[in-house]
């Protein structure tokens, strides 16, 4: 005989308030400090999985191809996401 599951009564039941869809809209809606485009020097604080550098821009995540941790390097935008962007060194 197979046991059913224990009910959590305590648990609060979702009453479809949506909280992952808002919170996925301010993701969207959030302004970029940067555009399609922009040159900026920014310094690169760390190294991701892939080997690209990675720089901030106001909490702005930039991967920057060849760039190393501690150098400070001008750049092109060149591609643009939702939370994140891409840039080249020029």
């Amino acid at each position: 005989m197979a046991e059913e599951p224990e009910k959590q009564e305590d648990a609060p039941e979702d009453e479809g308030s949506g909280q992952e869809e808002t919170s996925q809209e301010k993701v969207v809606d959030l302004p970029k400090p940067v555009e399609m485009g922009d040159e900026l020097e920014v310094a690169i604080e760390s190294v991701g999985a892939k080997g690209d550098g990675i720089a901030k821009k106001d909490g702005f995540v930039i991967f920057i191809p060849g760039a190393q941790k501690g150098e400070t390097v001008k750049i092109k935008i060149t591609e643009l996401k939702t939370s994140f962007a891409i840039g080249e060194k020029v």
